[in-house]
């Protein structure tokens, strides 16, 4: 796990597009790109994962097994996330440091809403670019997730 890592589990996708298709193409995307709504549930921890992806770029299937990482910084050697260097690790041909480079899909946004379902249960929300994000688990697994913070996502 990385010095910069908010949250690290293990999810299989479930369902896709469980309320029909939202959007064919990403109107709320930069690149109008197909999206799917894809639910997500972890076999260890009781949390439960909603994630909008672009499907021509990373496609998922009912039964697949993921490798969710959410970390504040691209560097695996260091926790601080403000100089130019770090802003572009996202930049594989550049250097092999980036974590980005042991996955196959990366997303950066921010975390707007952080919301207290019960005294156990919590979500936490998430915008990629219009992609969105709802993580939904226990308090202990995402107390590292704060409101505002800039974050990537990566799948594999």
């Amino acid at each position: 796990m990385s010095v910069n890592s908010l949250f690290d589990t293990q999810f299989v996708v479930k369902e896709i597009d469980p309320d029909g298709k939202k959007f064919d193409r990403g109107m709320c995307v930069r690149v109008l790109t197909p999206v799917s709504r894809v639910i997500a549930t972890s076999p260890t921890l009781d949390m439960t994962l909603s994630i909008d992806i672009a499907t021509d770029i990373y496609p998922v299937h009912v039964g697949q097994q993921l490798a969710f990482l959410l970390v504040s910084s691209l560097r695996r050697d260091k926790a601080e996330s403000d100089s130019a260097a770090d802003r572009d690790a996202w930049r594989l041909d550049q250097d092999d440091t980036s974590l980005a480079s042991g996955y196959d899909y990366v997303m950066y946004g921010k975390i707007f809403k952080y919301d207290e379902r019960s005294t156990e249960q919590v979500s936490v929300y998430g915008s990629f670019g219009g992609l969105l994000m709802a993580l939904t688990g226990s308090f202990r697994h995402l107390s590292k997730i704060t409101v505002g913070a800039n974050v990537y996502l990566l799948l594999r």
